[in-house]
């Protein structure tokens, strides 16, 4: 609905019109061709978001040389991929008190030999896709071109996560090495993250320089706009941040709620004498828990009970404890007959 009402919107000869008739020429019917009719859904939305723009790619000599998909692929060692398990539970607590040693377990440390293997097999996949646009012109893509399209651009994104995955602990390194109290340390991981898969995109192995050394650079800056992004938003909006405001305080506010209902229904236990408590008992409650706080009394002490009704402190834990266990009693008893318990709001206050 949102795009038919975007394309009603649009000027018929604007240059936005002019854009949408190139571009569609080649891909409105992609969705719906008869040429792509094999494909399921999922295909085709990853088809529609490959041809929705030219492919980039870094250009290299090897990719023109015969056999050059054998050389690139076939013949070239293969690359140990990292392990990052460890890095998704780290994501859930990503604090800068977090500090932890960079080399983890599963952590791969490519060679440069390796990294020109992994950024040639990446770029050579985005070669073909880029050679296919050319290839296919404004025209719908074949079923055969469909597929090899697919299948370019799936190898392409296998390659790029590799690497990405491969070079996540350089972003945490980064990150803990900056000093910006004023930003996140998740917010700052997460912009370094974003970095990263930009310099995987940009970078050109046949320079002869190593892939941290380029992207170092990258997260830094990324960082760096983080910082004066955040400075930017709190000169226009001086507010104070309140920690306390992004926790939600649900918890606490069901606890507390929880406890003067039980409180009122002990009470209320303990005035009706639900629990057929003898006077002592009573005497020994009202004094101990202070339920006559509003006469000005306040708690006593064991021993204090003990000498107004006249026996050891001792005594007096015992029958404490034993009206407890009365009370206790018709507490689990009613709450095991819910229909025939009392809402303990609306009684009246003993008060």
């Amino acid at each position: 609905m949102l795009e038919t009402v975007r394309d009603n919107l649009i000027v018929e000869g604007s240059p936005l019109d002019r854009v949408r008739q190139r571009e569609g020429s080649r891909l409105g019917n992609v969705s719906a061709g008869k040429r792509t009719a094999g494909l399921s859904d999922a295909d085709r939305r990853l088809l529609q978001r490959v041809l929705a723009e030219p492919m980039d790619y870094i250009p290299s000599e090897a990719f023109h040389e015969p056999d050059a998909e054998d050389r690139i692929y076939d013949l070239a060692p293969d690359v140990e991929k990292p392990d990052v398990s460890w890095y998704r539970p780290l994501m859930d607590d990503l604090t800068p008190s977090r500090q932890q040693s960079t080399k983890r377990p599963g952590t791969v440390l490519l060679t440069g030999a390796e990294e020109r293997v992994l950024f040639l097999q990446y770029n050579y996949a985005r070669f073909r896709v880029a050679e296919l646009q050319r290839e296919m012109g404004h025209r719908e893509p074949t079923e055969e071109q469909a597929h090899e399209i697919l299948r370019w651009a799936r190898i392409a994104r296998g390659y790029r996560e590799q690497i990405a995955e491969t070079n996540l602990a350089l972003v945490l390194a980064m990150a803990k090495r900056t000093r910006m109290s004023e930003v996140d340390f998740a917010d700052l991981v997460s912009e370094g993250n974003m970095a990263l898969l930009r310099s995987v995109d940009k970078f050109d192995c046949g320079r002869g320089f190593k892939f941290s050394t380029y992207a170092c650079r990258a997260i830094l800056k990324a960082f760096s706009r983080q910082g004066m992004k955040l400075s930017k938003y709190r000169q226009r909006f001086p507010t104070d941040f309140d920690p306390a405001l992004e926790k939600s305080n649900h918890l606490e506010t069901v606890r507390r709620t929880q406890e003067v209902e039980s409180a009122a229904e002990v009470r209320h236990i303990v005035e009706n004498n639900d629990a057929d408590l003898s006077s002592v008992e009573q005497t020994v409650i009202h004094h101990r828990f202070g339920l006559d706080a509003a006469d000005g009394t306040r708690p006593l002490t064991l021993e204090q009970v003990g000498q107004i009704i006249g026996v050891t402190k001792e005594r007096v834990r015992q029958i404490q404890n034993k009206a407890l266990e009365k009370i206790r009693q018709v507490l689990e008893q009613a709450a095991m007959e819910p229909g025939t318990e009392e809402d303990p709001a609306a009684r009246p206050s003993p008060n």
